[in-house]
C-alpha cells in the first residue's frame, strides 16, 4: 500500500508480488528484491502463526496472523521510521520500530520467544541494509508514479439532513460529508454555537466511497422538548488542505 492505495499484493501460489500497475524492466532488480522479502515474510507469518497456535494451545479451526510493516518518508525526503506490528488471533503480540537516525531496534513488544543478543544484531543488520532500504527505494518509486494520485485534494460535498423519528416524535438530523479526498476530516455538530458531546452522536467513522475518496456522517436525535426550545444546529466541516471551512446552518423550531 502506498498511503491509501494498493500497488501490489503477494501470491503464494506462484510466490511473486503481483502488481497492480504493468511491471517495468527497468526495475527488475528492484521488484525481485521486494518479492525476496515478501516470500520470506510469508513463510516467517505460517511458522510463527504454528507456533503460537501450539504454545498458546489453540484447537483446530481458523486463526488469524496479520503483520503491519511499513516506512516512511519526511516531508524533506529523508527516509524515516520503519514500523512493524504483528497480531495473532486479534491480540497484538510484537511491535518495534527501526530508526534510521540512530541504527536501532526499538522494541515495544516481543513474540514469547525472547531474543539474545546474536538475534538482536543479525535482526538489526537486516533491518539497516536490506528491510529499510528496499522499503524506501519501493516507497518512493511508487509515490513519483502515483503522486498525482495519492497527493490530489478533493473538496467535499456536505449536507445536513432531518428524518422525523415517529416513535418519540422526535428528529435526527445527519450532517453527511462525502467525496472528500485525503481522508483526514474533522466534522462537528453544533447546538447554539456549542459542539455537542460526543456521547450524544451516533456514527463518525471514515468509510470509503467506490471512486477512491472517502465519506463520514455524523447524527444526532432531537427530543420533541428541544423541538420546542428552538435551537440553532450547525454542521462544521475541515480538512487539512482547505483554506476555508465548509459550513451548513439550519434551524429548528418556531
Amino acid at each position: 500500500m502506498l498511503d491509501d492505495v494498493q500497488i501490489a499484493y503477494y501470491d503464494s501460489t506462484t510466490w511473486k508480488p503481483v502488481y497492480r500497475s504493468h511491471s517495468d524492466s527497468k526495475y527488475y532488480d528492484e521488484q525481485s528484491d521486494a518479492g525476496v522479502v515478501l516470500r520470506d515474510m510469508y513463510y516467517d507469518m505460517k511458522d510463527r502463526a504454528f507456533y503460537l497456535k501450539e504454545h498458546q494451545n489453540h484447537t483446530d479451526g481458523v486463526h488469524v496472523h496479520q503483520r503491519l510493516v511499513g516506512c516512511e518518508l519526511l516531508y524533506s525526503n529523508k527516509p524515516g521510521q520503519l514500523h512493524y506490528w504483528d497480531a495473532f488471533g486479534g491480540q497484538n503480540m510484537e511491535e518495534f520500530i527501526f530508526d534510521i537516525g540512530k541504527h536501532t531496534i526499538q522494541i515495544k513488544m516481543l513474540w514469547v520467544i525472547t531474543w539474545n543478543q546474536l538475534k538482536r544484531v543479525h535482526e538489526n543488520f537486516m533491518y539497516e541494509n536490506v528491510y529499510h532500504p528496499i522499503c524506501i527505494k519501493t516507497l518512493r518509486r511508487y509515490l513519483n508514479m502515483e503522486k498525482n494520485n495519492v497527493l490530489r485534494k478533493v473538496k467535499p460535498r456536505v449536507r445536513l439532513m432531518k428524518k422525523t423519528l415517529s416513535d418519540s416524535h422526535g428528529l435526527q438530523i445527519s450532517c453527511l460529508a462525502t467525496g472528500f479526498y485525503p481522508r483526514h476530516i474533522n466534522l462537528t455538530l453544533f447546538r447554539d454555537g456549542q459542539p455537542v458531546d460526543d456521547d450524544q452522536i451516533t456514527g463518525g467513522e471514515i468509510l470509503p466511497n467506490g471512486d477512491g475518496t472517502y465519506q463520514m456522517r455524523k447524527s444526532l436525535v432531537i427530543s420533541e422538548e428541544e423541538l420546542r426550545e428552538e435551537h440553532k444546529y450547525n454542521c462544521s466541516m475541515k480538512l487539512k488542505h482547505l483554506s476555508q471551512d465548509n459550513k451548513l446552518d439550519i434551524t429548528f423550531g418556531k
